[in-house]
């Protein structure tokens, strides 16, 4: 049985915390220092392992585009960098999933951007009644799902 942590990295991403074990779930937006981003962090690899829990870390990998302005470009792979810093702290390796390979999943979707992220919200809030859905943690929240459904 494993907890899966999955993370949209970006600074307006989040942190969902999924267990098949009792299919417990969480989510948390991305704080916004990296001693908070390693405090949700540790709490869901630390549940894991009080749970007998194997952890499986999904990142979103993510790149900057040329559209993107440079300072918005500069800071989204700063808050990349340090989940996979953290990440790394933990001595778990994780798995780096496009967005493509992960949406693909939950097609058919829009091609255009603000539309496609409300149908993933839309999606992610049937799938999670529990949480309380946000466009800031549906993503990480539909990475997971994506994730437990690889292990099945």
């Amino acid at each position: 049985m494993e907890g899966i942590i999955a993370i949209d990295p970006g600074s307006g991403g989040a942190l969902a915390f999924i267990t098949d074990a009792s299919d417990y779930s969480e989510a948390y937006k991305c704080p916004s220092t990296t001693r908070g981003m390693f405090a949700v962090y540790n709490h869901c690899v630390s549940a894991c392992y009080i749970d007998g829990l194997k952890p499986t870390v999904v990142v979103e990998k993510v790149w900057a585009f040329p559209t993107d302005a440079r300072s918005n470009a500069f800071n989204f792979g700063v808050n990349y960098g340090k989940w996979l810093g953290i990440i790394s702290s933990s001595n778990i390796k994780p798995i780096l999933v496009t967005p493509k390979k992960w949406q693909n999943a939950y097609q058919p979707l829009s091609k255009d951007k603000p539309t496609r992220k409300r149908e993933l919200k839309q999606i992610a809030s049937e799938m999670f009644p529990e949480i309380r859905v946000t466009l800031y943690n549906c993503d990480a929240l539909l990475i997971g799902a994506w994730a437990k459904s690889q292990g099945d």
